[in-house]
Protein backbone atom coordinates (compact mmCIF):
# COMPACT_ATOMS: atom_id res chain seq x y z
CA UNK A 1 0.00 0.00 0.00
CA UNK A 2 2.72 2.37 0.98
CA UNK A 3 4.81 1.42 -2.05
CA UNK A 4 1.81 2.10 -4.34
CA UNK A 5 1.30 5.53 -2.78
CA UNK A 6 4.99 6.36 -3.26
CA UNK A 7 4.83 5.32 -6.91
CA UNK A 8 1.70 7.44 -7.49
CA UNK A 9 3.32 10.39 -5.72
CA UNK A 10 6.45 10.01 -7.80
CA UNK A 11 4.40 9.91 -11.00
CA UNK A 12 2.41 12.95 -10.00
CA UNK A 13 5.56 14.98 -9.42
CA UNK A 14 7.26 13.87 -12.60
CA UNK A 15 7.46 16.61 -15.27
CA UNK A 16 7.84 15.59 -18.86
CA UNK A 17 10.48 17.56 -20.74
CA UNK A 18 8.30 18.06 -23.77
CA UNK A 19 9.43 20.17 -26.75
CA UNK A 20 12.37 22.48 -25.95
CA UNK A 21 11.42 26.08 -26.65
CA UNK A 22 13.81 28.31 -28.66
CA UNK A 23 15.37 31.24 -26.81
CA UNK A 24 13.53 34.56 -26.99
CA UNK A 25 16.58 36.13 -28.67
CA UNK A 26 18.61 33.91 -30.97
CA UNK A 27 22.31 33.41 -30.32
CA UNK A 28 23.09 34.78 -33.78
CA UNK A 29 21.15 37.96 -33.01
CA UNK A 30 23.07 38.42 -29.74
CA UNK A 31 26.42 37.96 -31.48
CA UNK A 32 25.39 40.37 -34.22
CA UNK A 33 24.37 42.96 -31.61
CA UNK A 34 27.66 42.61 -29.70
CA UNK A 35 29.70 42.88 -32.89
CA UNK A 36 27.77 45.98 -33.86
CA UNK A 37 28.46 47.51 -30.43
CA UNK A 38 32.18 46.85 -30.82
CA UNK A 39 32.34 48.27 -34.32
CA UNK A 40 33.54 51.85 -34.52
CA UNK A 41 31.57 54.43 -36.46
CA UNK A 42 33.15 56.51 -39.20
CA UNK A 43 34.54 59.93 -38.31
CA UNK A 44 31.72 61.57 -40.26
CA UNK A 45 29.10 59.56 -38.34
CA UNK A 46 30.64 60.50 -35.00
CA UNK A 47 30.81 64.19 -35.93
CA UNK A 48 27.25 64.23 -37.25
CA UNK A 49 25.78 62.59 -34.14
CA UNK A 50 27.82 64.86 -31.84
CA UNK A 51 26.39 67.90 -33.62
CA UNK A 52 22.94 66.42 -32.96
CA UNK A 53 23.81 66.47 -29.24
CA UNK A 54 23.97 62.68 -28.91
CA UNK A 55 25.59 62.47 -25.45
CA UNK A 56 26.32 58.75 -25.71
CA UNK A 57 28.27 59.24 -28.93
CA UNK A 58 29.99 62.32 -27.47
CA UNK A 59 31.25 60.19 -24.56
CA UNK A 60 32.44 57.48 -26.96
CA UNK A 61 34.33 60.05 -29.03
CA UNK A 62 36.02 61.50 -25.93
CA UNK A 63 37.07 57.97 -24.96
CA UNK A 64 38.67 57.62 -28.40
CA UNK A 65 40.50 60.91 -27.84
CA UNK A 66 41.87 59.65 -24.52
CA UNK A 67 42.85 56.24 -25.94
CA UNK A 68 46.51 55.51 -26.61
CA UNK A 69 45.77 53.07 -29.46
CA UNK A 70 47.03 54.40 -32.79
CA UNK A 71 43.80 53.39 -34.59
CA UNK A 72 41.72 55.36 -32.06
CA UNK A 73 44.04 58.35 -32.19
CA UNK A 74 43.76 58.61 -35.97
CA UNK A 75 39.98 58.38 -35.84
CA UNK A 76 39.81 60.91 -32.99
CA UNK A 77 41.90 63.41 -34.96
CA UNK A 78 39.47 63.17 -37.89
CA UNK A 79 36.48 63.65 -35.57
CA UNK A 80 38.03 66.75 -33.98
CA UNK A 81 38.80 68.25 -37.39
CA UNK A 82 35.20 67.72 -38.52
CA UNK A 83 33.84 69.26 -35.30
CA UNK A 84 36.23 72.22 -35.31
CA UNK A 85 34.11 74.46 -37.62
CA UNK A 86 31.15 73.98 -35.25
CA UNK A 87 33.09 74.89 -32.10
CA UNK A 88 34.55 78.03 -30.55
CA UNK A 89 31.37 79.79 -29.42
CA UNK A 90 31.31 78.65 -25.79
CA UNK A 91 32.61 80.46 -22.75
CA UNK A 92 35.59 78.48 -21.51
CA UNK A 93 36.11 78.89 -17.77
CA UNK A 94 38.94 77.33 -15.80
CA UNK A 95 38.35 76.77 -12.09
CA UNK A 96 41.15 76.01 -9.67
CA UNK A 97 41.85 76.36 -5.97
CA UNK A 98 43.69 75.12 -2.94
CA UNK A 99 42.94 71.60 -1.63
CA UNK A 100 39.79 71.54 0.50
CA UNK A 101 38.34 74.66 -1.05
CA UNK A 102 35.35 72.69 -2.34
CA UNK A 103 35.83 72.91 -6.11
CA UNK A 104 33.39 70.11 -6.96
CA UNK A 105 30.72 71.43 -4.59
CA UNK A 106 31.12 74.93 -5.98
CA UNK A 107 31.01 73.74 -9.60
CA UNK A 108 27.83 71.77 -9.00
CA UNK A 109 26.09 74.78 -7.40
CA UNK A 110 27.42 77.11 -10.09
CA UNK A 111 26.53 74.72 -12.92
CA UNK A 112 23.00 74.13 -11.66
CA UNK A 113 22.48 77.89 -11.44
CA UNK A 114 23.68 78.35 -15.04
CA UNK A 115 21.23 75.72 -16.28
CA UNK A 116 18.37 77.71 -14.71
CA UNK A 117 19.44 80.55 -17.02
CA UNK A 118 19.02 78.22 -20.00
CA UNK A 119 22.72 77.63 -20.50
CA UNK A 120 24.07 74.21 -21.49
CA UNK A 121 26.99 73.37 -19.22
CA UNK A 122 29.79 70.86 -19.81
CA UNK A 123 32.03 70.11 -16.84
CA UNK A 124 35.42 68.58 -17.58
CA UNK A 125 36.47 67.39 -14.16
CA UNK A 126 40.07 66.25 -13.99
CA UNK A 127 40.88 63.57 -11.41
CA UNK A 128 44.47 63.19 -10.23
CA UNK A 129 46.06 59.94 -11.38
CA UNK A 130 48.31 57.86 -9.20
CA UNK A 131 51.98 58.34 -10.08
CA UNK A 132 52.59 54.69 -9.15
CA UNK A 133 49.71 52.80 -10.74
CA UNK A 134 48.39 55.43 -13.15
CA UNK A 135 44.93 54.79 -11.76
CA UNK A 136 42.34 57.48 -11.11
CA UNK A 137 39.30 57.58 -8.84
CA UNK A 138 37.10 59.47 -11.32
CA UNK A 139 34.66 60.34 -8.56
CA UNK A 140 33.37 63.71 -9.73
CA UNK A 141 30.15 62.27 -11.13
CA UNK A 142 29.31 60.92 -7.69
CA UNK A 143 30.22 64.23 -6.04
CA UNK A 144 28.10 66.21 -8.51
CA UNK A 145 24.90 64.22 -8.08
CA UNK A 146 22.47 66.96 -9.13
CA UNK A 147 24.47 68.25 -12.06
CA UNK A 148 25.30 64.81 -13.46
CA UNK A 149 21.57 64.03 -13.92
CA UNK A 150 20.64 67.50 -15.15
CA UNK A 151 19.51 67.30 -18.82
CA UNK A 152 21.16 70.67 -19.49
CA UNK A 153 24.55 69.52 -18.20
CA UNK A 154 27.26 67.01 -19.02
CA UNK A 155 29.90 65.93 -16.50
CA UNK A 156 32.95 64.17 -17.87
CA UNK A 157 35.62 63.04 -15.37
CA UNK A 158 38.99 62.33 -16.96
CA UNK A 159 42.30 61.20 -15.46
CA UNK A 160 45.15 63.70 -15.49
CA UNK A 161 47.49 60.73 -16.03
CA UNK A 162 50.42 62.67 -14.64
CA UNK A 163 50.08 65.47 -17.18
CA UNK A 164 51.61 68.76 -16.15
CA UNK A 165 49.12 71.55 -15.74
CA UNK A 166 46.59 69.58 -13.72
CA UNK A 167 44.52 68.91 -16.82
CA UNK A 168 44.09 65.77 -18.87
CA UNK A 169 46.29 65.35 -21.90
CA UNK A 170 43.44 65.78 -24.38
CA UNK A 171 41.35 68.45 -22.64
CA UNK A 172 41.58 70.83 -25.61
CA UNK A 173 40.16 68.24 -28.00
CA UNK A 174 37.38 67.42 -25.53
CA UNK A 175 36.44 71.12 -25.38
CA UNK A 176 36.01 71.17 -29.17
CA UNK A 177 33.67 68.17 -29.12
CA UNK A 178 31.58 69.57 -26.27
CA UNK A 179 31.19 72.89 -28.07
CA UNK A 180 30.20 71.10 -31.28
CA UNK A 181 27.56 69.25 -29.24
CA UNK A 182 25.97 72.58 -28.33
CA UNK A 183 27.36 73.26 -24.86
CA UNK A 184 27.79 77.03 -24.50
CA UNK A 185 29.61 77.03 -21.14
CA UNK A 186 32.64 74.81 -20.50
CA UNK A 187 33.84 74.51 -16.91
CA UNK A 188 37.26 72.92 -16.43
CA UNK A 189 37.98 71.77 -12.91
CA UNK A 190 41.69 71.29 -12.35
CA UNK A 191 43.49 69.05 -9.87
CA UNK A 192 44.60 71.87 -7.56
CA UNK A 193 46.88 74.84 -7.31
CA UNK A 194 50.49 74.17 -8.25
CA UNK A 195 53.34 75.69 -10.20
CA UNK A 196 52.71 73.49 -13.22
CA UNK A 197 48.95 74.09 -13.26
CA UNK A 198 49.31 77.31 -15.23
CA UNK A 199 48.81 75.16 -18.33
CA UNK A 200 45.05 75.44 -17.87
CA UNK A 201 45.30 79.20 -18.35
CA UNK A 202 46.36 78.68 -21.96
CA UNK A 203 43.12 76.91 -22.91
CA UNK A 204 40.42 78.96 -21.18
CA UNK A 205 38.97 82.46 -21.58
CA UNK A 206 38.35 83.14 -17.90
CA UNK A 207 40.41 81.89 -14.97
CA UNK A 208 38.63 81.63 -11.61
CA UNK A 209 40.59 81.04 -8.43
CA UNK A 210 38.76 79.66 -5.40
CA UNK A 211 40.19 80.39 -1.97
CA UNK A 212 39.34 79.62 1.64
CA UNK A 213 39.01 82.15 4.42
CA UNK A 214 40.53 81.69 7.84
CA UNK A 215 43.06 79.08 6.76
CA UNK A 216 46.09 80.89 8.15
CA UNK A 217 48.01 83.60 6.32
CA UNK A 218 45.82 84.03 3.25
CA UNK A 219 48.49 85.35 0.92
CA UNK A 220 51.04 82.68 1.84
CA UNK A 221 48.74 79.91 0.69
CA UNK A 222 48.84 80.83 -2.99
CA UNK A 223 51.65 81.37 -5.46
CA UNK A 224 52.07 84.77 -7.03
CA UNK A 225 51.94 83.31 -10.56
CA UNK A 226 48.44 81.92 -10.04
CA UNK A 227 47.28 85.20 -8.51
CA UNK A 228 48.54 87.16 -11.50
CA UNK A 229 46.61 84.95 -13.92
CA UNK A 230 43.32 85.02 -12.01
CA UNK A 231 40.51 87.02 -13.62
CA UNK A 232 38.51 86.67 -10.43
CA UNK A 233 38.98 85.27 -6.94
CA UNK A 234 36.05 83.78 -5.04
CA UNK A 235 36.26 83.17 -1.29
CA UNK A 236 34.21 80.01 -0.79
CA UNK A 237 32.29 78.66 2.22
CA UNK A 238 31.10 82.13 3.17
CA UNK A 239 28.34 80.78 5.38
CA UNK A 240 27.60 79.36 8.84
CA UNK A 241 29.25 82.18 10.75
CA UNK A 242 32.24 82.37 8.41
CA UNK A 243 31.14 85.63 6.76
CA UNK A 244 33.45 87.90 8.77
CA UNK A 245 36.52 85.82 7.94
CA UNK A 246 35.48 85.74 4.31
CA UNK A 247 35.12 89.52 4.14
CA UNK A 248 38.58 90.01 5.70
CA UNK A 249 40.09 87.59 3.21
CA UNK A 250 38.31 89.41 0.39
CA UNK A 251 39.88 92.71 1.47
CA UNK A 252 43.36 91.14 1.66
CA UNK A 253 43.16 89.62 -1.80
CA UNK A 254 41.69 92.77 -3.33
CA UNK A 255 44.61 94.76 -1.93
CA UNK A 256 47.12 92.20 -3.24
CA UNK A 257 45.64 92.28 -6.75
CA UNK A 258 46.22 96.04 -6.95
CA UNK A 259 49.96 95.38 -6.65
CA UNK A 260 50.07 93.39 -9.89
CA UNK A 261 50.54 95.02 -13.32
CA UNK A 262 47.33 95.61 -15.36
CA UNK A 263 46.11 92.69 -17.46
CA UNK A 264 46.53 92.75 -21.25
CA UNK A 265 42.77 92.25 -21.61
CA UNK A 266 42.06 95.57 -19.89
CA UNK A 267 40.08 93.73 -17.24
CA UNK A 268 40.50 94.53 -13.55
CA UNK A 269 40.28 91.27 -11.54
CA UNK A 270 37.58 91.19 -8.89
CA UNK A 271 37.29 89.42 -5.54
CA UNK A 272 33.99 88.14 -4.17
CA UNK A 273 32.59 85.78 -1.56
CA UNK A 274 30.17 82.93 -2.13
CA UNK A 275 28.59 79.86 -0.61
CA UNK A 276 27.95 76.73 -2.64
CA UNK A 277 25.60 75.49 0.09
CA UNK A 278 23.27 78.50 0.28
CA UNK A 279 23.92 79.77 -3.24
CA UNK A 280 24.77 83.24 -1.92
CA UNK A 281 27.15 85.11 -4.22
CA UNK A 282 26.79 82.67 -7.14
CA UNK A 283 24.60 85.01 -9.19
CA UNK A 284 26.92 87.98 -8.55
CA UNK A 285 29.92 85.89 -9.62
CA UNK A 286 28.26 85.00 -12.92
CA UNK A 287 27.48 88.68 -13.51
CA UNK A 288 31.20 89.41 -13.03
CA UNK A 289 32.11 86.73 -15.56
CA UNK A 290 29.49 88.08 -17.97
CA UNK A 291 30.96 91.59 -17.68
CA UNK A 292 34.41 90.19 -18.46
CA UNK A 293 33.18 88.55 -21.68
CA UNK A 294 31.37 91.70 -22.73
CA UNK A 295 34.60 93.66 -22.31
CA UNK A 296 36.92 91.31 -24.20
CA UNK A 297 34.35 90.86 -26.98
CA UNK A 298 34.11 94.61 -27.48
CA UNK A 299 37.83 95.46 -27.29
CA UNK A 300 39.03 92.67 -29.62
CA UNK A 301 40.90 90.72 -26.95
CA UNK A 302 38.66 87.67 -27.35
CA UNK A 303 39.87 87.11 -30.91
CA UNK A 304 43.50 87.40 -29.83
CA UNK A 305 42.87 85.06 -26.91
CA UNK A 306 41.49 82.30 -29.13
CA UNK A 307 44.43 82.64 -31.54
CA UNK A 308 46.84 82.35 -28.61
CA UNK A 309 45.01 79.23 -27.45
CA UNK A 310 45.30 77.66 -30.92
CA UNK A 311 49.00 78.53 -31.10
CA UNK A 312 49.69 77.01 -27.70
CA UNK A 313 47.76 73.89 -28.72
CA UNK A 314 49.88 73.59 -31.88
CA UNK A 315 53.23 73.81 -30.09
CA UNK A 316 52.14 71.51 -27.29
CA UNK A 317 51.24 68.83 -29.83
CA UNK A 318 54.45 69.46 -31.77
CA UNK A 319 56.51 68.78 -28.62
CA UNK A 320 54.47 65.67 -27.90
CA UNK A 321 54.92 64.31 -31.44
CA UNK A 322 58.69 64.93 -31.39
CA UNK A 323 58.93 63.30 -27.96
CA UNK A 324 57.05 60.20 -29.12
CA UNK A 325 59.07 59.92 -32.36
CA UNK A 326 62.33 60.21 -30.44
CA UNK A 327 61.50 57.29 -28.15
CA UNK A 328 60.21 55.23 -31.05
CA UNK A 329 63.49 55.86 -32.88
CA UNK A 330 65.60 55.16 -29.79
CA UNK A 331 64.02 51.72 -29.29
CA UNK A 332 65.02 50.72 -32.80
CA UNK A 333 68.41 52.36 -33.24
CA UNK A 334 70.31 52.71 -29.95
CA UNK A 335 70.25 51.63 -26.35
CA UNK A 336 68.74 54.52 -24.43
CA UNK A 337 68.92 52.59 -21.16
CA UNK A 338 72.69 52.22 -21.53
CA UNK A 339 73.11 55.98 -21.94
CA UNK A 340 70.81 56.51 -18.98
CA UNK A 341 73.04 54.27 -16.85
CA UNK A 342 76.08 56.35 -17.82
CA UNK A 343 74.31 59.45 -16.54
CA UNK A 344 73.26 57.74 -13.31
CA UNK A 345 76.80 56.48 -12.74
CA UNK A 346 78.24 59.95 -13.30
CA UNK A 347 80.09 58.99 -16.47
CA UNK A 348 78.59 61.95 -18.33
CA UNK A 349 76.33 64.85 -17.48
CA UNK A 350 72.59 64.84 -18.29
CA UNK A 351 73.10 67.93 -20.45
CA UNK A 352 75.81 66.30 -22.54
CA UNK A 353 73.85 63.05 -22.87
CA UNK A 354 70.68 64.85 -23.93
CA UNK A 355 72.55 66.87 -26.55
CA UNK A 356 74.21 63.77 -27.99
CA UNK A 357 70.92 61.88 -28.12
CA UNK A 358 69.18 64.71 -29.98
CA UNK A 359 72.10 65.03 -32.44
CA UNK A 360 72.00 61.28 -33.05
CA UNK A 361 68.25 61.46 -33.61
CA UNK A 362 68.50 64.37 -36.05
CA UNK A 363 71.53 63.05 -37.95
CA UNK A 364 70.27 59.54 -38.55
CA UNK A 365 66.61 60.24 -39.27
Amino acid sequence: MQETEKENTSDSLRVNKGIEQPPVISTQAVKKFLNKRKKLLSAQEYASLIQQADISVLSQAITLIESTLNEHQQLATQIVNLCLPHAGKAKRIGITGVPGVGKSTFIESFGVYLTTLGRKVAVLAIDPSSTKSGGSILGDKTRMEKLSVNPMAYVRPSPSAGTLGGVANKTRETIILCEAAGFDTILIETVGVGQSETMVHSMVDFFLLLMLAGAGDELQGIKRGIMEMADAIAITKSDAGNQDKAMRARAEYAHALHLFPPAESGWIPKVSTCSAITGEGIEALWETIDQYFLLISSNGYMEKLRKDQAKDWLYKNLKEELFNHFFEYSRLNFDLEQIEKQVLNGQQSPTQAARELVEKFITHR
